[in-house]
């Protein structure tokens, strides 16, 4: 038998109501929309977008990092951030 979904998972937010929760702008979701990069959406309609909070929290968690010069394991070809 499928254990339940958590409630969070099933949450979604508001472009603001996620942008709120991130410390962004709405702007900002929409332009990691468009370039790629930033949390992962839900399209509910041609025009509105949902954000949900486990995604959130995964995203951020992505990107933590101990100093400036932790990359993260992404380095280039010259082994630079």
């Amino acid at each position: 038998m499928d254990e339940p979904t958590p409630i969070l998972a099933r949450i979604l937010l508001s472009e603001r109501e996620a942008a709120d929760l991130i410390g962004f702008t709405p702007r900002f979701l929409q332009e990691r929309r468009l370039r790629g990069g930033g949390p992962r959406f839900v399209r509910v309609s041609a025009r509105a977008v949902r954000y949900r909070p486990v995604d959130l929290e995964s995203w951020a968690a992505e990107r933590l990092r101990i100093s400036t010069s932790d990359c993260g394991g992404a380095v280039d070809d010259a082994g630079r951030c």
